[in-house]
């Protein structure tokens, strides 16, 4: 999965313990009390106290867990968008968003664990379904425009709105997959689905 780590800096917890700490750093811990304990069981001060930090470190990061899990989304959204910005121009839009969104979701094999888990608790607990509209809404809004640059049209172009809708309606329909069938790979599902779903006008 792509990543733009920050790098961690030093915070003193309560007891005047210094702790290397960054957004990183306390979601890394989060993913390994989620997995081994649930998400719903796990608490905020049980990611701060395995980090080594306070909740008032937590919060400067994060405003609730939920928001652990998209950690990675800048990145993600960042990297869609420069696939798409460096496109050859004779390439067809649909072929692009195929080859893009795929790539921008790709993640490391040691990380292929946490990614399915994260995909089972976006789609299952309300209050990271809630957390999921602006990012579920970026990532559309960056594949239609892509789409009305591309065609020459606006992007509250008829088509444009809709290929965007299609993008988002096959990633979210991927993970679905995915978590039915774990002997397969995330961006091998969304690259059929969007051969499915994005219109080839």
């Amino acid at each position: 999965m792509p990543s733009s780590r920050q790098e961690p800096r030093a915070e003193v917890d309560r007891g005047g313990r210094p702790a290397l700490t960054s957004a990183h750093h306390l979601a890394d811990v989060a993913q390994e009390l989620f997995l081994e304990r649930g998400f719903e069981q796990t608490t905020i001060d049980d990611i701060a106290r395995a980090a080594g930090v306070s909740r008032r470190t937590f919060f400067r990061y994060f405003s609730t867990k939920a928001d652990v899990l998209w950690v990675e989304s800048p990145a993600e959204i960042g990297r869609f968008r420069e696939l798409l910005a460096d496109a050859p121009p004779d390439e067809h839009y649909a072929d692009a968003l195929c080859r893009a969104a795929p790539d921008a979701l790709q993640h490391a094999p040691e990380e292929r664990t946490w990614a399915l888990h994260r995909a089972q608790l976006l789609l299952s607990v309300p209050s990271v379904q809630e957390k999921a509209a602006v990012r579920y809404t970026e990532w559309r809004e960056i594949a239609t425009k892509f789409v009305a640059d591309r065609r020459g049209t606006r992007t509250d172009d008829l088509f444009a709105i809709g290929a965007g809708h299609a993008v988002l309606a096959a990633t979210v329909g991927a993970h679905e997959y995915w978590i039915a069938h774990e002997d397969e790979e995330l961006p091998d599902i969304l690259v059929r689905l969007l051969r499915l779903l994005v219109p080839r006008g």
